[in-house]
């Protein structure tokens, strides 16, 4: 069978043969005009004593790459940004994300903030030509990656990789930071901390109870950094109906895997992701308006079925003849017998040698170590709305009740005023705000409200420093 499939020329274009120097062309355009702009500000924030960084981010995908690029152009230069992975592995691009394009269409609006010299499009064209993007519908998900680390490098953003944050202590005034790089602990200070996570950030993949009571070397789950060449030969079993499920089968089986069984509980796939419905500027913007008991309510009505797979990806797993799709058929229980793994789901028996959790994310804050020291006062739903009987649902219980630039809230009021100072930029604030916080969606929308909050707390807290500023001001204009 020819497995060839149209998309693959599309992410995988080839550049033009002057590509490296029309995107070295692009990029002093770019630098040229935030200079014209004036986009780089001298910063403005009053240095404190013993304090390293004034905003630390925690996270250097494309999120944290975005906060920092528009706090620098809001005059708030004393930042760092940190990240995990190594250089070029931030976020989910290059590792866990099985899918060959993007499954937002290209012409949102991403990191860019206004500036049409740093857009996707610009970049894109200049690499590989105005045919080849008029040719596209969505980006592919490695030259994505590829656009978000040129990105950082013509806005000339700094990102220390390696570098893992374990644990947050609050001071007066301040946080210390605990950190690690290449394997060594160190201690660092900030006043602000923003949470870049991404999905993961905001709890832990979500692994069902069937799975997870199995020798973890027989599965793994979608966020997992696995390479499935190593299941080559094998059969496979996927629970889960979104994207993700459907991309780890197709890749499993591309990768030589005998053949892959995605398995949905529902009697068809979801052909509506309802919260779709979200993506324009009025709700984008300003969701958070809304009563906690309307955001409840269209939330619950939202997610009472999970993102459905776009169709770029069901085509691309049902191409193959050892793919097979089963209906109705939620896991009943998965066994060891011998090697193989039992599987009993819609009254049938299957035997599997792996498994992949295609079953998407919790939001739970106690699942994050570096928020240990502090999450017992962070405030969740759960604590400041009590829905209808009819409504009750433990799930957006746990998401963290946010306040208007992102900040987490206190639990008991006065006991943890330090929290106003974390901003919570994950999948966690999803029910405050909306569309879930990290998604290329959200960026245009979320970051200057973040940056805005920022600079209005470092004004407000800083007063004193800068009424006399103001008032020591003396530059004769004659």
């Amino acid at each position: 069978m020819n497995i060839q499939d149209p998309v693959d020329r599309l992410v995988h274009p080839s550049p033009l043969p002057d590509a490296a120097e029309r995107v070295a062309t692009l990029t002093q355009r770019v630098r040229r005009a935030l200079e014209y702009l004036g986009a780089n500000l001298p910063n403005w924030v009053p240095p404190r004593a013993g304090i390293d960084h004034d905003v630390a981010i925690v996270g250097g995908g494309q999120t944290g790459v975005a906060i920092a690029f528009a706090l620098r152009k809001a005059g708030i230069a004393n930042f760092s940004v940190i990240d995990k992975a190594a250089e070029s592995q931030e976020g989910v691009w290059r590792t866990c994300a099985r899918m060959r394009t993007l499954r937002s269409p290209k012409h949102l609006p991403g990191p860019e903030l206004g500036f049409d010299s740093l857009t996707l499009r610009a970049w894109y064209e200049a690499k590989y030509g105005e045919q080849a993007y008029a040719d596209i519908l969505r980006c592919g998900t490695i030259l994505w990656a590829d656009y978000v680390s040129w990105f950082r490098a013509a806005t000339g953003i700094e990102v220390r990789n390696g570098t893992a944050l374990e644990s947050i202590e609050p001071q007066s005034g301040s946080f210390l930071l605990n950190l690690r790089t290449g394997g060594k602990p160190h201690r660092e200070t900030t006043r602000k901390i923003v949470l870049a996570t991404g999905m993961v950030g905001s709890g832990a993949p979500n692994i069902p109870e069937t799975i997870a009571g199995l020798p973890k070397e027989k599965w793994i789950h979608t966020d997992d950094v696995f390479d499935l060449s190593a299941y080559k030969g094998m059969s496979i079993g996927v629970l889960g109906a979104a994207s993700s499920a459907f991309d780890a089968a197709a890749t499993a089986i591309e990768l030589g895997a005998r053949d892959a069984h995605l398995f949905v509980r529902h009697s068809e796939l979801t052909r509506i992701t309802r919260i779709k419905a979200m993506s324009y500027p009025g709700v984008l913007n300003h969701f958070h308006e809304f009563s906690d008991h309307d955001r409840w309510g269209l939330m619950r009505y939202f997610l009472q079925r999970s993102s459905g797979p776009i169709a770029e990806t069901v085509q691309r797993a049902t191409r193959f003849p050892n793919f097979h799709l089963h209906f109705n058929a939620p896991w009943d229980t998965a066994r060891m017998e011998g090697e193989a793994i039992i599987v009993e789901a819609a009254g049938k028996r299957f035997a599997f040698d792996r498994l992949i959790a295609g079953t998407g994310y919790r939001v739970d804050m106690s699942a994050r170590p570096e928020l240990s020291n502090i999450v017992g006062e962070i405030a969740l739903w759960r604590d400041r709305y009590t829905p209808p009987e009819e409504a009750k649902n433990e799930t957006l219980a746990r998401y963290p009740y946010l306040g208007k630039g992102f900040e987490f809230l206190e639990k008991r009021p006065g006991a943890a005023p330090y929290l106003r100072n974390i901003h919570c930029m994950n999948n966690a604030a999803l029910l405050s705000f909306g569309r879930a916080v990290g998604e290329i969606t959200s960026i245009g929308h979320s970051v200057p409200r973040l940056v805005d909050r920022i600079g209005a707390d470092f004004v407000v807290d800083d007063r004193l420093a800068h009424f006399a500023r103001m008032r020591a001001f003396n530059e004769p204009d004659l």
